[in-house]
């Protein structure tokens, strides 16, 4: 059952913070997953989305609310509503909005293949890509002064 949009504002255990805007919660340790919030970062010049770490009190409360299992996945949040895998990188889209609503086209591949090779390299990211040592080690001090 998925909870109702904004549901995490009633709930005691998710700190309060400024959700006008969406909030991408991402595995600081991971390279692939720092790296790709970079990219990201790079290119929303109007600075359209916070960011904020799935092991911070903020992303790590809010995964639990929505029970979600930030190992495995990270977290879009638009509009009140959590976004994971596949679907989540199609919001991101549509957040940016411009060039990015290109990348909409290939929501024409079904969901469980687009979320089973999500899946696979979500497994497989530490192996591949290795961790950090450094909390999101790949950030500059700019965007990691875009952190909530």
């Amino acid at each position: 059952m998925t909870p109702a949009p904004y549901s995490y504002r009633d709930n005691p255990a998710v700190p309060a913070f400024d959700d006008s805007r969406p909030v991408f919660i991402f595995d600081h340790v991971c390279v692939l997953c720092s790296g790709g919030v970079s990219f990201i970062m790079k290119h929303d010049h109007k600075g359209i989305v916070a960011f904020t770490p799935a092991q911070g009190p903020l992303g790590s409360a809010l995964a639990q609310h929505f029970g979600l299992d930030w190992n495995q996945s990270y977290i879009f949040l638009r509009n009140g509503r959590a976004f994971i895998k596949s679907d989540g990188y199609f919001e991101v889209a549509r957040a940016l909005g411009g060039w990015w609503r290109l990348g909409l086209v290939f929501q024409i591949i079904p969901r469980p293949l687009r979320d089973w090779a999500y899946d696979m390299i979500a497994r497989n990211r530490y192996r591949w890509f290795g961790k950090t040592a450094e909390a999101c080690a790949l950030l500059t001090p700019e965007q990691r002064a875009r952190l909530l």
